[in-house]
């Protein structure tokens, strides 16, 4: 992949929302040789008063406009999933390298459309799992690698989150619980970061199945999940997702259990763990950046400068996305 050509990363950012204010876009800022340059939101007064707010330069209403700015060398597409194929191949066709927020997008076929135009245009793809990068996550990979565990046997995946009022009055302005924007509910939206990070921490899942139902009917996405699975490795995988619980039952917790020992650790909190071995019992903390996405943005811009390599690409999330839908297309599914 040529890299060369890139002296500094300058950033447009397509969809300025609420992931635009702390999570991701400020940190484009404070990584070595980067820097934003261009934002754009459908509302251009919103675009301009997020301009103004952080310090950008231009804005627009018009995706476009930003992707075939000079300006910018590349593009970080921060909208919702049902817009990510389609700006992300007009950002190829622009030659310029897509960021793109996850979950990657609505389908495995999508992804793949992704993959193939990204590839066919020579310009990298990458994704927004950025929990690749977290030194806890990375502390625990580390640990896995050196068999601080033992062999892993399996991985129990629990996520329980209780039942919002708001989100049921407030459909219209949320689409993460709209299937046709977002490819299904909260458990693209959340269980997609379990699922890379399982893939980061124990590699690829060559087969996955569950149950998928909307016991609440409060909207048109499902509202719980049990799945199972199977890494390339052998290691087995179970979860449940519920968002319809009550604030007694909430829980995110994720177990990988080995032969010598076991490794805790929620996925949304706080930057720790507990290891437990036979020799050993300890929570392990480390400090989280205060932009979280900005080690994975550095990772990025090093391997654009060829100085690197970035953990998450369009290969490795597709992963993701194809796991969910063997979920969700599982035979014991209605159609």
């Amino acid at each position: 992949m040529v890299t060369s050509r890139y002296k500094e990363i300058r950033w447009g950012v397509l969809g300025v929302g609420d992931v635009c204010e702390v999570k991701s876009a400020p940190a484009m800022n404070l990584v070595d040789d980067s820097c934003l340059v261009a934002v754009m939101r459908r509302n251009e007064d919103l675009a301009g008063a997020y301009a103004r707010r952080h310090g950008v330069p231009k804005w627009y209403g018009d995706a476009n406009a930003l992707i075939n700015d000079p300006d910018v060398n590349a593009i970080y597409i921060a909208t919702p999933p049902n817009a990510h194929k389609e700006l992300t191949l007009a950002a190829a066709a622009a030659g310029k390298p897509v960021y793109v927020e996850k979950p990657m997008a609505r389908t495995y076929a999508e992804c793949q459309e992704m993959i193939s135009a990204c590839t066919a245009a020579n310009v990298p793809l990458f994704v927004a799992y950025y929990r690749r990068t977290l030194p806890h996550f990375v502390e625990i990979k580390k640990l896995l690698e050196a068999s601080e565990i033992g062999n892993v046997r399996h991985v129990r995946v629990t996520l329980n989150q209780q039942f919002r009022p708001d989100v049921v009055r407030n459909l219209d302005n949320n689409w993460r619980v709209d299937p046709e924007i977002a490819g299904g509910g909260y458990f693209y939206d959340l269980a997609s970061h379990q699922f890379d990070l399982l893939d980061f921490l124990l590699g690829p899942i060559d087969m996955a199945s569950g149950f998928v139902e909307n016991q609440c009917g409060l909207y048109a996405a499902e509202d719980i999940v049990v799945a199972s699975w199977r890494f390339t490795s052998g290691v087995l995988g179970s979860g449940t997702w519920c968002f319809t619980t009550s604030p007694l039952s909430q829980m995110d917790e994720i177990v990988i259990v080995g032969s010598k020992g076991q490794i805790g650790f929620e996925t949304f909190g706080e930057g720790k763990f507990e290891l437990r071995t036979e020799s050993r019992a300890e929570e392990i903390e480390f400090e989280l950046p205060g932009h979280i996405q900005q080690f994975l943005i550095a990772d990025i811009v090093d391997d654009l400068l060829g100085r690197g390599t970035s953990p998450s690409t369009g290969e490795s999330a597709a992963r993701t996305n194809q796991v969910m839908e063997q979920i969700f297309r599982s035979p014991s599914n209605p159609a």
